[in-house]
């Protein structure tokens, strides 16, 4: 138990030793009994720090919460200064799940950083592809074809969708709302099962690549993305019905871990944390990419810069969401057997990613597409997936909006086959900083609603 940072050194005279981290004795003549004292409680001692702190008559204590917590959505670690109940200094310690994952992708190949970035924020992975890869689109100065860029934007979609879900799901959860998390679940498993149809993995799917996506709708793709659409039109009212006026929910996050318009913008906060303050800051609106000009959607805001906005705002943009999905089925039929990679052969492989019968690898027929052509195609090939491309000396910087906020992508070329920087900037990490805005001068128990409210995904934030 803690009390007054600046001075930790004196003591209680009769405190238990053991039970006490000290170097030297409580001056006699110090007027102030609240002076700093720690305890280092090692075991079975607690009894004589009570009694120790019995005699001080204070009730001001420092708590971890995490790294193993599961109301701080991943390995974060807060340390809590208490008054009772009320919260008088938090302070977030991040970094422990650090990965290293911007230094590994300097000694990967510019095509294999998909691999890599899309275990950042493993939530909502596709994004993270996207913005490495219109990064480096926009180094090689090429653009990809139109139903690339379709279908960047549906998986976008559902995984905006499918973040939302959790986050929703999670907050009811750490405040007594399982249900909500059930159900959350539900409809997220309807997404992971379409992303496995797609492109193999449920999540990490590399999917989105330098110059397209890796793999077309299968067969009855339209028809599996029609039944998601269905499902979500048939189970998405159900949230508002179980949150939207529940006294008891209300009452835990309205008015709680507020953070005004002017506190959020010095903060760095963006997407729903930031539009929860009225501001309808929307990079698919301000700053287009992917073709999302060419989309039907609202920005949604709300306006009571509380835990509460920012569900409400969640709430809506899975709507929001749906509205853009169903386009792209309608986009995804015009362009049926159109290229989904770019077809310049500097950049694309000679031959189209094929499931075999039997569901694995690449069939007979993308095979014979490699090998039946020139040696000199053959060579090209084997040196273009082995060494990689490379890219034009400079530096760029992307952003995107992803389903936490503004997600940004600096890459730095030396003009070679691998990255010679690679940094993200993670939404996550800058509404960390916020917390103590949110949160001193409030309760504990609204800890856990302002950290869910933020949601941060502590794989994007230690990277």
């Amino acid at each position: 138990m803690v009390d007054d940072k600046d001075t930790r050194d004196d003591r209680v005279d009769d405190a238990p030793t053991h039970a006490v981290v000290d170097d030297e004795p409580r001056d006699a003549t110090d007027a102030n009994p609240r002076r700093a004292m720690e305890y280092l409680v090692q075991g079975g001692d607690f009894d004589e720090v009570v009694a120790a702190q019995r005699q001080r008559g204070d009730e001001t204590v420092v708590i971890n919460m995490g790294p193993q917590h599961p109301s701080t959505h991943g390995v974060l670690r807060l340390e809590v200064e208490l008054d009772g109940e009320t919260v008088t200094s938090i302070r977030p310690g991040i970094g422990f799940l650090h990965t290293g994952i911007e230094k590994s992708m300097e000694y990967r190949t510019w095509a294999q950083g998909s691999a890599y970035v899309t275990r950042m924020d493993y939530v909502a992975p596709i994004f993270n592809e996207v913005v490495y890869c219109l990064a480096v689109e926009k180094m090689l100065g090429i653009e990809v074809p139109e139903r690339a860029d379709v279908l960047r934007v549906l998986v976008m979609e559902l995984g905006r969708i499918s973040s939302h879900l959790v986050a929703i799901g999670t907050g009811g959860m750490e405040i007594g709302a399982l249900t909500v998390m059930t159900v959350g679940f539900r409809e997220r498993e309807m997404i992971l099962d379409f992303f496995e149809a797609l492109c193999g993995t449920r999540m990490n799917h590399a999917y989105v690549r330098p110059g397209g996506v890796s793999i077309d709708l299968p067969e009855n793709g339209l028809a599996r993305l029609r039944t998601v659409i269905e499902w979500l039109h048939k189970h998405l009212p159900e949230y508002a019905g179980f949150c939207n006026e529940n006294p008891i929910f209300k009452a835990r996050m309205s008015n709680v871990a507020t953070m005004d318009l002017a506190q959020a913008m010095s903060m760095g906060a963006s997407g729903p944390v930031l539009r929860a303050t009225g501001y309808p800051w929307d990079l698919r609106k301000k700053q287009p990419y992917c073709g999302y000009e060419g989309y039907d959607f609202d920005v949604i805001t709300w306006d009571t810069c509380d835990a509460y906005g920012r569900f409400r705002v969640r709430l809506s943009e899975m709507w929001e969401s749906l509205k853009i999905i169903e386009q792209c089925y309608q986009k995804l039929e015009q362009t049926a057997g159109q290229p989904h990679m770019c077809t310049d052969p500097k950049f694309g492989m000679p031959g189209d990613l094929t499931v075999g019968p039997d569901g694995q690898g690449n069939s007979f027929a993308h095979v014979k597409n490699v090998m039946g052509q020139s040696m000199e195609g053959l060579i090209h090939h084997f040196k273009l997936v082995s060494e990689g491309f490379r890219v034009p000396r400079g530096q760029v910087y992307q952003t995107i909006e992803s389903s936490k906020g503004e997600l940004g992508c600096h890459l730095v070329s030396d003009g070679g086959t691998r990255p010679y920087r690679v940094h993200f900037r993670d939404p996550g990490f800058h509404h960390l900083q916020s917390v103590p805005t949110m949160c001193e001068g409030g309760m504990l128990s609204d800890v856990i609603v302002a950290i869910a409210g933020l949601d941060p995904v502590l794989g994007g934030v230690d990277r």
